[in-house]
């Protein structure tokens, strides 16, 4: 079970958000490079935000992630500016 939570001294959390990427209009747009690219740049900007990506799928007219993010002094600015 201490896997499951993350914690500090007098705290026990797990705080994930289900975020949807959704293009205009929902065009079909998601496929080939661009794909390949948004992938990595996902990951490029959770691990700058200190987060992290549990679960990711691409579509091609939508994307569907589910982030893990760490608390500490900075967590309110994490959640402001989610990937």
């Amino acid at each position: 079970m201490s896997d499951l939570y993350q914690s500090l001294a007098h705290s026990k959390w797990d705080c994930k958000y289900h975020v949807v990427f959704v293009p205009k209009r929902r065009r079909k747009v998601i496929f080939g490079k661009t794909r390949q690219q948004l992938g990595a740049i996902f990951h490029a900007l959770a691990k700058q935000k200190e987060c992290h990506i549990v679960e990711g799928h691409l579509m091609p007219d939508h994307v569907h992630m589910c982030i893990a993010i760490c608390s500490g002094p900075h967590f309110l600015d994490r959640k402001r500016t989610l990937p």
